[in-house]
């Protein structure tokens, strides 16, 4: 038996343990991944990709990569039996909210392939074949246990985090409980090539007294996703394939299928895990919660646990911030997971209720209110920030305070755009940073300052305005880029009372105001 060390171990080389392994090694981390899966996956499984995770991206530079390997859906298109119902355009439909105003599509083992590369080229290399055999931790740190080709290595960590999945060795590990259920619907997805009346780079969901069938780009070689309930007459098959379903699939999705690249059936659970922590291991993504595809949440959730516990984890391990801060990833993640399996249960029953009196308020009604709701500018940012994740917010965490207009700690900080870019550019900096919209005073900046923390200013405009920031208001911003502490007045005491409570120190001492507002317009 061997032995080393690292300061977090990662298990499960998924998306979102390839997301929390990338952002900690951008943050200057050393990390262990490892997977007992002796290749990534081939197949596109997730498919959405929200405009709140290329937001993420955006900050460690991999946006441009991942834009250029997807597809734009352009629009949503709700079919009945009778025709075209209703039509609602996703080009835009997210404009002055997010940089990236539109729904994007990208197969996840593609996605994982951009991740996995930027990893190596940091100097990581997913670890295959590799199992976690067991842990144990103390005080001091996490010791595990791992097997690879019939050797056996033991691996001391400051931190271990099981991204491994729905079935969680983590997890079983730590004895967490994960309660919730299974649909009692069969569904069928498949990957095709096929031609019909499929919106071109767009999602089509038809809608009936049976259930849905859904239509959208799966790559840009122009194969489509279709995803569907199985026939009643099929459910209690031994094997389903393709072929048993395929009139009822054809019939449903109005695609004539000439080639299967994929096909499978599964059916759908919804739990999240009693704890998201324990000491110092972590469960994120599908370790800690599983819930419907409806809305596409469920990869982009993962990728936000690993965001949310990644620049923590660095902070505590370089000294940067007192161990409490780490104390507020579990009720951070684990209330939104646990707002989104309840909304996604609400809308998935909903879907695939086979009640006669649903099915008919499904098909003849539904299509009718998503137009007029969906139809209308409120409505479109509305349906927006409902599925993009923009909307997350921590305000009741304990780490979330104050407000200033129509922000609270723990929103996101909105996104607004001026002569120089926009206020997002500092955000690839990774680090703790200060905001003010108009003119900041030249105490409050010297005060802040002193504390090493840099302070953006930005021009006041009606954008601004409109997105819900105060004139010369004053904005703490974590690394993630959600507002930590928000103030009408420039009130220096109150930062420095924040700063010192969690004893933050920033990656990099801050430069002078004229030096940042230089980077900022070279940005």
């Amino acid at each position: 038996m061997t032995a080393s060390n690292t300061q977090v171990m990662i298990v499960g080389a998924g998306p979102t343990g390839l997301t929390l392994a990338l952002w900690l090694k951008r943050l200057g981390v050393d990390v262990r991944i490892i997977d007992k899966d002796s290749e990534p996956g081939e197949t596109s499984r997730a498919l959405a990709v929200q405009a709140r995770t290329l937001e993420f991206h955006r900050q460690i530079g991999i946006v441009d990569d991942v834009l250029a390997a997807g597809v734009r859906v352009e629009q949503l298109t709700v079919r009945t039996p009778a025709g075209i119902a209703a039509k609602l355009r996703l080009s835009d439909f997210g404009r002055g909210v997010s940089p990236y105003s539109f729904a994007f599509a990208l197969p996840q083992d593609i996605h994982e392939r951009i991740l996995i590369e930027h990893l190596e080229r940091a100097g990581v290399t997913v670890e295959r074949r590799t199992e976690l055999a067991g842990f144990r931790q103390d005080a001091g740190g996490v010791t595990a246990t791992l097997h690879r080709n019939g050797v056996s290595e033991t691996v001391r960590a400051a931190y271990l985090c099981g991204a491994d999945g729905a079935r969680s060795a983590v997890r079983h590990g730590l004895d967490i409980g994960f309660p919730g259920g299974t649909y009692e619907q069969l569904f069928y997805v498949a990957d095709v090539e096929g031609t019909g009346a499929a919106t071109r780079n767009g999602m089509d969901v038809t809608v009936s007294t049976y259930g849905f069938a859904i239509v959208m780009p799966v790559r840009q070689s122009g194969s489509l996703r279709l995803i569907g309930v199985v026939p009643k007459a099929h459910e209690a098959d031994e094997a389903i394939t393709f072929e048993a379903i395929r009139a009822a699939v054809e019939r449903d999705t109005c695609i004539k299928v000439d080639t299967v690249n994929w096909f499978s059936t599964y059916r759908v659970h919804h739990r999240v895990a009693e704890r998201f922590r324990v000491g110092r291991v972590f469960l994120a993504g599908d370790a800690g919660h599983i819930h419907s595809p409806a809305g596409g949440q469920g990869m982009n959730t993962g990728m936000g646990d690993a965001i949310n516990l990644s620049w923590k984890l660095a902070a505590v391990l370089q000294g940067r911030a007192d161990a409490r801060l780490l104390d507020s990833y579990e009720p951070e993640r684990i209330a939104f997971a646990r707002k989104l399996i309840d909304s996604t249960d609400k809308v998935f029953r909903f879907a695939t209720s086979r009640s006669r009196l649903v099915g008919m308020f499904r098909q003849y009604l539904m299509p009718r209110l998503m137009a007029r709701l969906l139809g209308t500018n409120v409505g479109s940012r509305a349906f927006f920030g409902l599925i993009s994740q923009t909307a997350i917010n921590y305000r009741g965490s304990a780490i979330s305070t104050g407000s200033a207009g129509k922000l609270s700690g723990g929103d996101r900080l909105p996104y607004v755009e001026d002569a120089l870019g926009d206020n997002f550019a500092p955000l690839t900096a990774l680090d703790w940073q200060v905001h003010v919209y108009g003119e900041a005073s030249p105490a409050f900046v010297w005060a802040i300052e002193r504390t090493g923390i840099p302070v953006y200013e930005f021009s006041w405009t009606g954008q601004a305005e409109k997105a819900g920031l105060v004139l010369n208001g004053a904005y703490l911003v974590r690394p993630d880029g959600h507002v930590a502490l928000a103030t009408a007045e420039q009130d220096p005491h109150a930062f420095e009372s924040y700063i010192d409570a969690l004893a933050i120190k920033p990656r990099r001492p801050a430069v002078s105001r004229a030096e940042n507002q230089k980077m900022l317009s070279a940005a």
